[in-house]
């Protein structure tokens, strides 16, 4: 942007025209005693805070926010605070997706309807990082993102234990009979010991790193911890970048392109990402009308190594990722390789390689190497067969290596109070050799897609020692969450998608490494069975959730809202006064 060109702000708060509308503007601002000189035509940086004592991992959002308002305005920026729609993972019911689409609208029309020309986008919890993002994508400004940062490390009874993972596997314990009320509690009080969100390789760790990887934040943004100084600095020096990206008009758009998102991509295989980071990319690439399929996952992530050795795939946590090298030293390993795209953008103006090709990594156990990976060939693998025509995936990196490839008779529950209702009962006719499956539980049908694919394994297979088996759904499941757990298949059966047809005693064969999951029944009698099919489908009662059902698209789509996709730009159309 040139130096005589003014800026967005200057529509409100122009300080060289006296008229009723900009004494509306700068007059009201006045009462929280800004000074006149803040109103000479800097730049105006919006802070977008999803702060909410109702989101935990983001409950110590206010202080990071007060170092990226020193950052403005040590830049000569104009900072203001707004706050948007919060959305918990921990409490928000039916389920936090539902809302992050809400969110996004919430933080859309903050910033198109406010005086800013750039925004910091304060992120945490699972869905506020693509909420923020996709809303921010759709008006293309100017835009840094600050991620709160994880907990610290979990101890207990002298183990590490990890946000999520750690409480699948005291869950399975505990219905196993193997621990008692006591030490179950114990660890639920010794799990979240500081401030930040989940510190495994969960979802909101997954897409801070996502941020990173995209270009979208400073380096090391994704793994300071929470409580570490270093966050606090981040925060300062991202509020000063974010005015330099004003006055170079560096929008998101010259950032987050085709290339960075394949860059995303590979990152996300390499650290042994959330499948969640599938759904979330797929929503903000739709915003930014970036074409990004199921394909493109499989094509980029394909024979990518899982080199971070964290939970829930592997044994470390974020404090000791940090401490490592963060996501900075793997993808210098991935730029050894020559697998990312080196030339692109990032927001303080450098490329990925001149931002990371230096980056050391300080422990090879925690950050593995290519000749020592913790699994040769990681990512996301995608599936597809008669009952997935549009896809569902998997995460090879969480999951168990002899059901890679594996036929088993299925036992089906309709909706999730059947599977709730029945799954512990002593005459369900269960194996460890059968397919669970669960339908009606995708964006639709739920609604919301909840993560409740990670089945809980029956509890008289648990006490015969089982961990895992092969569980189907049309619903996600918790990046925290482990397993060989097929998510996302597509179409989901709320709309009569073929997952619909699955009957119990039918069988199922999954091969992952070529990359089919195929119902043992011919397309005559598939056909016929979707033709009777009466899906278990939520009671709605108006509002935001008709809306929601009535718009939602497929999981492969990013599971937005129809009428959202796109970038409609951040031009004031008009004076309101």
């Amino acid at each position: 942007m040139s130096k005589d060109k003014k800026y967005r702000s200057s529509d409100w708060f122009n300080s060289t025209t006296h008229r009723r509308d900009t004494f509306i503007h700068r007059g009201w601002m006045r009462n929280q005693g800004h000074p006149t000189h803040l109103f000479d035509g800097r730049p105006v940086i919006g802070i977008c805070n999803t702060w909410s004592e109702l989101t935990p991992c983001n409950g110590h959002f206010r202080e990071i926010a007060e170092f990226v308002r020193r950052g403005v305005y040590e830049a000569g920026g104009f900072p203001l605070e707004f706050p948007v729609f919060s959305a918990s993972e921990s409490n928000l019911r039916p389920t936090a997706m539902l809302f992050r689409n809400l969110a996004s609208m919430d933080v859309e029309e903050a910033i198109r309807g406010n005086p800013m020309d750039g925004v910091v986008l304060l992120m945490g919890c699972d869905k506020t990082t693509p909420s923020l993002l996709m809303g921010a994508a759709s008006c293309d400004l100017p835009t840094i993102g600050v991620s709160g940062g994880p907990m610290l490390n979990g101890h207990h009874q002298g183990d590490v234990i990890g946000s999520g993972t750690g409480l699948w596997k005291l869950d399975a314990d505990l219905n196993a009979g193997l621990i008692s009320e006591e030490d179950f509690v114990g660890a639920e009080i010794s799990m979240s010991r500081s401030k930040g969100h989940c510190m495994t390789m969960g979802t909101a760790s997954t897409m801070a790193s996502m941020v990173e990887s995209l270009g979208m934040a400073l380096p090391h943004n994704a793994a300071i911890p929470a409580v570490d100084a270093r966050r606090y600095s981040n925060a300062f020096h991202s509020g000063k970048r974010i005015v330099e990206m004003v006055k170079e008009n560096l929008i998101m758009s010259k950032i987050i392109t085709k290339e960075s998102f394949e860059n995303a991509i590979i990152v996300n295989g390499a650290i042994g990402g959330s499948t969640n980071a599938v759904i979330h990319m797929a929503a903000i690439a739709g915003r930014m009308e970036i074409d990004l399929t199921l394909d493109d996952w499989e094509r980029c992530g394909k024979e990518i190594p899982t080199l971070v050795n964290l939970q829930p795939s592997g044994t470390y946590l974020m404090e000791d990722f940090y401490y490592a090298g963060g996501v900075p030293a793997v993808i210098k390993r991935l730029l050894d390789k020559g697998l990312l795209n080196k030339d692109a953008l990032t927001v303080n103006g450098k490329t990925i390689n001149e931002n990371n090709n230096k980056s050391a990594c300080w422990n090879d156990e925690v950050i593995r190497t290519f000749d020592n990976p913790l699994t040769k060939d990681g990512g996301i693998k995608v599936l597809k067969g008669n009952i997935a025509p549009d896809g569902a995936i998997l995460k090879p990196s969480a999951a168990s290596p002899h059901l890679m490839k594996h036929t088993g008779k299925v036992v089906v529950f309709e909706s999730v109070e059947e599977f709730h209702e029945k799954i512990h009962d002593s005459n369900l006719e269960v194996d460890e050799n059968s397919i669970l499956v669960l339908k009606n539980c995708g964006p639709k049908g739920y609604p919301g897609m909840a993560e409740v694919g990670n089945m809980i394994i029956p509890q008289k297979l648990l006490k015969k020692g089982v961990r895992d088996m092969i569980r189907i759904s049309d619903a996600r499941m918790s990046g925290t969450a482990y397993g060989t757990v097929i998510l996302h298949t597509s179409p989901e059966a709320a709309v009569k998608g073929p997952l619909a047809a699955v009957q119990n005693g039918d069988e199922i064969k999954v091969d992952v490494e070529n990359g089919l999951m195929q119902l043992l029944v011919d397309d005559q009698a598939i056909k016929e069975r979707l033709n009777s099919y009466k899906p278990v489908l939520p009671e709605i009662h108006g509002g935001y959730q008709e809306m929601y059902v009535n718009h939602v698209m497929q999981a492969d789509k990013g599971a937005d809202l129809d009428f959202l996709v796109g970038r409609r730009n951040s031009e004031v159309k008009r004076h309101s006064h």
